[in-house]
């Protein structure tokens, strides 16, 4: 069975139990399957549990890591900006995609607004404030030399 087909089927458990959307997807390394998911966001109250998100955080946890270099996600759609940011965070080296944005908006899913806003600086508005508070937080964080990802 081949790592898509695996990520569909698992896409079909969440639309079946009326968990979201038609996003399921799995993780790989080395040739074998360490984590997989899919859409939550109905069932968990969550709008940040795509099924990209809900592998990742399985997969991580599967090997005791926040690092999944060396990995390919295999997704049902092209992955959404929170989706792809969170493979990047990952470090996944290599995505593989079902259907594309266009397909996904032609059910409703409307991902080009979130490209259209990151492109154009227009998404939410950002202010800063308190800055020597937070570069305070910053120093003392730095000091401890904790290990960075």
């Amino acid at each position: 069975m081949s790592y898509m087909k695996i990520a569909i089927d698992e896409a079909c458990k969440g639309i079946r139990n009326g968990e979201g959307g038609p996003f399921g997807a799995v993780i790989v390394k080395d040739g074998e399957i360490i984590g997989k998911g899919h859409n939550r966001v109905l069932a968990d109250h969550d709008p940040t549990m795509h099924g990209e998100v809900a592998a990742i955080r399985n997969a991580c946890s599967n090997i005791g890591s926040h690092s999944l270099k060396g990995c390919t996600l295999y997704t049902t759609a092209y992955p959404c900006p929170m989706c792809m940011s969170a493979a990047l965070w990952a470090g996944i080296e290599r995505i593989v995609y079902g259907c594309t944005v266009d397909d996904t908006a032609d059910i409703g899913f409307k991902d080009n607004v979130f490209y259209d806003a990151i492109r154009s600086g227009d998404a939410i508005p950002l202010e800063c404030e308190d800055r020597e508070g937070c570069l305070e937080l910053f120093n003392e964080y730095n000091s401890l030399r904790a290990q960075r990802y």
